[in-house]
């Protein structure tokens, strides 16, 4: 029976993920499978594959076709490079320690690559989140600003409005105290001169009529 290695769909709308099956090459992309020997995410960067090798090596070496994405997965892994090395030890090449020598010495560059690309990742992505940290601090300094030059300017304004209000009041007031004055002085020249009241006079004192000492009548008797 043909076999294949392709990914089944899984997951929703625009966050798809995969799994690893081993399936009949005549059944439908998303049906029934043999085996499932791993999973794919592509959402992740780098991509996350979770893989069964020896499985998956056991497979290639039966003859089990894989389509073009799950071939360079196998790649990816060392999969097809372990197959590689397994053919020359079966020619003689080079004995299987050699093989297994090989093959580590290429997963531990392979690795040390996934490693540093993983670092640069975060470091671009620091990098990036400092710069846009950055960038907002400047927004908001230049916000800040341009609030206190606003607020400053509507201080002014105000204490422009201010001084302007009081100077009318003390216009006006120096105007109502101008238009006043030739009123007071003429209703201060219409009031009567007052009248000097004559110093009260001391009362006379009577002068009680001297009493006359009566007349002695005059004896009208005679002496007979």
């Amino acid at each position: 029976m043909p076999t294949k290695i392709r990914l089944a769909r899984h997951g929703r709308k625009k966050y798809a993920y995969y799994h690893i099956v081993i399936a009949d090459s005549r059944a439908p992309r998303d049906g029934r499978y043999i085996e499932r020997i791993g999973s794919y995410n592509p959402n992740t960067n780098p991509a996350t594959i979770d893989l069964d090798f020896d499985k998956a090596l056991d497979w290639v070496l039966k003859g089990a076709q894989p389509t073009d994405t799950v071939n360079a997965i196998l790649s990816y892994k060392g999969v097809l490079y372990k197959k590689h090395l397994l053919g020359g030890v079966k020619k003689g090449a080079f004995d299987e320690a050699e093989a297994e020598k090989r093959f580590e010495a290429w997963l531990a560059e392979k690795e040390a690559k996934i490693q540093a690309k993983v670092d640069r990742l975060a470091a671009d992505k620091a990098s990036a989140d400092q710069k846009q940290l950055e960038a907002e601090t400047k927004i908001n300094e230049e916000r800040a600003a341009t609030l206190a030059a606003k607020n400053a300017e509507l201080a002014a304004e105000a204490e422009a409005a201010k001084a302007e209000e009081e100077e009318e009041q003390t216009q006006a007031t120096a105007e109502t105290e101008a238009a006043e004055a030739p009123a007071v002085e003429e209703a201060k020249a219409e009031e009567p001169a007052s009248e000097e009241k004559p110093a009260e006079e001391a009362p006379v004192a009577e002068e009680k009529p001297v009493e006359e000492a009566p007349k002695e009548e005059e004896k009208t008797d005679s002496k007979e």
